[in-house]
C-alpha cells in the first residue's frame, strides 16, 4: 500500500532532504526516477507522489485560473510530492484553442521570454508523519510570461525535461474587450423546472466588431469551473449592431445538481463532526461520517464551497508545510448496482470518475467505501454514477434542484478573420443563492 512505503522511506527521505538543502546540491540517482510520460490537454498529475496541486490568482483562492493579460495579475501554483526528496522543477507554457486542442501559434507568438521558469522555492514538511517536499511558484514572470489572450496549459515538469511529466494545469489569459452580462433562471423546460438552472447571456459589442458571430465567436460555460459540467453554444438568439443574446430554450440548461457534501479534515488531534473515528498505527486513518443517498429528498439549503478544497491546519502554524497526510475513508451506504460503478469527486481530484476514485462495495457491510489520501484542509466532494459507456449521472446520488447554489463562469472566444487562434475576449462569473462572487 502507498502509505505504508511513504512511512517506510522516512527516515530515508528525511536524510536526503538535509543532505540537498543544506549543501543545495540536486541528487540525480534518485530512489525512484521520475518515468516519461504522455502529455495531455487536461488537469493531471503524472505521478501518484503529486498531492494537493492548487492554481489560483493571487489572494483569490476560491477562483478560476485566469489573469488579465499586459497586467500585473498573479497566478500561484504549489503541490507536495510525497518522495520527500529535493527535484530540479521546471515549468513552461503552451498555447491552446478554444476547445484545448494543440495551437498552431508559434511559441514566437504566444510567450516571452525564455518560455520555461524552475521552482525555487522548495522546502521540506516538518515533523510530519508522511514526509513530502513542498513546491510554490508564482508566474507570469520575466521567464514565463504569455504574449496574447487564450488558453494555456502550464506544464511542470523534472530536469528541464518536459517529457518527465509531474502536473499539467489549465489557465486563461483575458483581453477584456468585451462586456458580458449572464443571469440564472429556472429551465424554461417544464419537466426541468425544477430541477436545472438555465443560464442566458447578452454580450455587448460597443468595443468590438464581430462580423459572423456565428463563426468567430465561440461561447462555454462552466458550472463550478468544471469542465466536465461545460456547454458550448453558438448560434444567438438575438444579432444586433450593439448586442449579442444567448437565450434560446434548449441551450445552456444545467442540472442544478444538489449542495457538496463536507470533510473537515482541518484537525487530526481534535477531529470535527464530519470524523467518525481517527487511529494511528504506522499512519494516520479517519473514517468519515458514513453518507447516505440522497435522491427523492427535499432540498436543504446547506453552505458548500461548489465543490473546491483548502490546505488548512487547525494543529499548528503553517497549513502548507506542517499539515499531514491521512488515509481518508468515505462511505455510502447504497445498494449493489447492476451495472456501472461508484466514485467519490472534487477539485481535489479534479472532478475524475477514474479508478482512483472509485469505490468498492463491501457486502458484509452495506457500503461502498474507499481510501483516499488527503491532507489536511477543508474538502467539499460528491458521489456520482459512471455508467459502462463512459457517462457520468452527477445527480445519481444526491438529486437535482434548481435552488442549488452554484456559479457559472463565461468564456467568450474569438477568432480575428485572418488569424488561427482564439482570443479570450470575455470573462464573467454569475451565481445562484447569494454564491455570485
Amino acid at each position: 500500500m502507498q502509505l505504508k512505503k511513504y512511512k517506510f522511506k522516512y527516515l530515508l527521505s528525511t536524510a536526503l532532504l538535509s543532505f540537498h538543502f543544506v549543501l543545495g546540491y540536486s541528487q540525480k540517482n534518485y530512489p525512484e526516477e521520475t518515468p516519461k510520460q504522455e502529455l495531455r490537454y487536461e488537469n493531471k498529475e503524472y505521478i501518484s507522489s503529486i498531492k494537493s496541486v492548487q492554481l489560483y490568482p493571487l489572494e483569490k483562492e476560491a477562483q478560476l485560473p485566469i489573469i488579465q493579460l499586459n497586467t500585473d495579475d498573479q497566478l500561484i501554483l504549489s503541490f507536495d510530492d510525497l518522495r520527500a526528496d529535493h527535484r530540479d522543477v521546471y515549468m513552461s507554457l503552451e498555447y491552446c484553442d478554444a476547445d484545448w486542442q494543440p495551437s498552431r501559434v508559434s511559441q514566437l507568438d504566444y510567450a516571452e521570454g525564455y518560455n520555461e521558469d524552475r521552482v525555487v522555492e522548495i522546502n521540506a514538511s516538518i515533523s510530519t508523519v508522511y514526509p513530502y517536499t513542498h513546491y510554490e511558484a508564482s508566474f507570469p514572470n520575466e521567464y514565463l510570461k504569455p504574449k496574447i489572450a487564450g488558453n494555456y496549459l502550464l506544464k511542470v515538469y523534472e530536469d528541464a525535461d518536459e517529457e518527465k511529466l509531474l502536473l499539467t494545469r489549465k489557465f486563461y489569459v483575458l483581453k477584456d474587450i468585451m462586456n458580458v452580462q449572464a443571469s440564472v433562471e429556472p429551465s424554461p423546460n417544464v419537466s426541468n423546472r425544477a430541477s436545472h438552472q438555465k443560464v442566458n447571456l447578452r454580450l455587448s459589442m460597443a468595443s468590438i466588431t464581430v462580423q459572423n458571430p456565428h463563426r468567430d465567436l465561440s461561447v462555454q460555460v462552466m458550472q463550478n469551473k468544471r469542465e466536465d459540467l461545460t456547454i458550448s453554444v453558438d448560434e444567438p438568439s438575438k444579432i444586433d449592431p450593439s448586442e449579442l443574446v444567448y437565450k434560446l430554450p434548449n441551450t445552456l440548461d444545467f442540472k442544478g445538481n444538489n449542495e457538496f457534501l463536507f470533510a473537515d479534515l482541518r484537525s487530526f488531534k481534535m477531529g470535527s463532526e464530519d470524523i467518525k473515528s481517527i487511529s494511528r498505527d504506522t499512519g494516520i486513518h479517519i473514517n468519515l461520517q458514513e453518507d447516505e443517498v440522497r435522491i427523492g429528498q427535499k432540498y436543504a439549503s446547506t453552505y458548500d464551497e461548489n465543490g473546491n478544497f483548502y490546505i488548512r491546519n487547525m494543529d499548528y502554524n503553517d497549513d502548507n508545510l506542517e499539515g499531514d497526510y491521512a488515509e481518508v475513508t468515505f462511505s455510502l451506504k447504497a445498494p449493489p448496482l447492476a451495472e456501472g460503478t461508484i466514485h467519490v469527486i472534487g477539485a481535489f481530484n479534479n472532478f475524475s470518475a477514474d479508478s482512483d476514485s472509485q469505490l468498492e462495495y463491501k457486502e458484509d457491510e452495506g457500503f461502498w467505501k474507499t481510501d483516499l489520501f488527503l491532507k489536511q484542509g477543508l474538502y467539499d466532494y460528491d458521489y456520482v454514477l459512471k455508467k459502462p459507456d463512459g457517462q457520468v449521472e452527477t445527480d445519481a446520488f444526491s438529486g437535482s434542484y434548481f435552488e442549488t447554489g452554484n456559479t457559472y463562469q463565461v468564456l467568450i472566444y474569438y477568432k480575428r478573420p485572418g488569424t488561427y487562434w482564439d482570443e479570450l475576449i470575455g470573462y464573467q462569473e454569475v451565481g445562484i443563492n447569494n454564491k455570485n462572487n
